[in-house]
């Protein structure tokens, strides 16, 4: 069984990297034995979906393209799937596996020990151990949301997703049709940047807020993909590292170290608080929120009205 699922997996290797055009399913199953031997067409669909993820989990860049009569079509690009020589000194290749025990812990592990696998082939000394004892450094990235794999696996194969998803200060969640671009942690969270269609402009996601399944959809991106270091500026700047203000704050004593660590200046006051500034970006509304009843926004008007509104959508439930 192991050896005929091999040779499957090879003949639709062969068929994607060897036309020049994208091929159907039923161009596919036409040209594979194994599939004109599948029972019936669900049978094969499930075959087929299953063997283009084993493909795509081993590192194929397979497309998805769909016609003008709407046909959708698959080829893997020779020139997306071949890559040049890897030569990696040992630091490098010690970072490197540094990174992917990161991934031990979440859902990426098999990914991860694969990669590692062919770190190994590139160069990576023997003697470097990544899953082995770092001292008190325990690299470890948390992923408890269910929307994180598919999120990763449209990223990764550029394919549009639908969701619901529901904002601080709604009551109930709205259907969002994305194009996702990449994911990023931040301070513990992970985000979702994209190309929103609704909206006709890019937007930023927090993960925990998706609720319900992620839908893929076919079809190519219709919004041209900004360059990694982009991507994360969007990411960075929505989730509220971007600062061109000042908020002035007053603060329990005692409490929110993480603001204390942002202030530019701090001022003791009476009673038990202090009064920060601190920087103020987009997404600051939302951090400023988690401290719940240690924090009272003094100004700018706008910033405390926004802290109110997302207080009384939590009280509403």
């Amino acid at each position: 069984m192991a050896i005929a699922k091999a040779e499957r997996l090879m003949n639709l290797a062969l068929c994607l990297l060897g036309t020049r055009r994208p091929l159907s399913k039923r161009e596919l199953r036409e040209s594979i034995e194994a599939y004109l031997e599948a029972g019936s067409d669900d049978s094969f669909n499930r075959m087929f979906e299953r063997d283009k993820d084993d493909l795509r989990e081993l590192g194929l860049v397979i497309e998805t393209v769909e016609n003008l009569d709407g046909e959708v079509g698959y080829l893997a690009r020779r020139d997306s799937n071949r890559l040049p020589p890897i030569t990696l000194d040992a630091e490098e290749a010690a970072a490197l596996g540094l990174a992917a025990k990161v991934w031990q812990q979440a859902r990426l592990a098999g990914a991860a020990s694969g990669a590692l696998q062919k770190l190994r082939a590139a160069g990576l000394p023997e003697d470097v151990d990544p899953y082995g004892s770092h001292g008190a450094l325990e690299p470890h990235i948390p992923v408890h949301e269910a929307a994180f794999e598919p999120l990763m696996l449209a990223c990764r194969d550029r394919r549009p997703v639908v969701f619901d998803y529901r904002k601080a200060n709604a009551a109930q969640p709205g259907t969002r049709h994305v194009e996702p671009w990449a994911l990023e942690c931040w301070r513990g969270h992970w985000y979702l940047a994209g190309w929103d269609r609704d909206r006709g402009a890019e937007r930023v996601f927090r993960l925990s807020r998706i609720t319900g399944k992620v839908r893929a959809r076919a079809g190519r991106y219709t919004a041209e993909v900004p360059d990694v270091v982009t991507v994360r500026e969007t990411v960075a700047g929505w989730a509220g590292e971007t600062a061109d203000r000042s908020a002035l704050i007053r603060l329990r004593s005692g409490a929110g170290y993480p603001l204390r660590a942002k202030a530019v200046s701090v001022r003791e006051l009476e009673n038990g608080w202090d009064e920060l500034e601190i920087p103020y970006g987009h997404g600051l509304d939302a951090w400023l929120v988690e401290f719940g009843p240690d924090v009272v926004v003094v100004g700018p008007a706008e910033l405390r009205a926004e802290v109110i509104d997302r207080l009384r959508a939590v009280a509403k439930g």
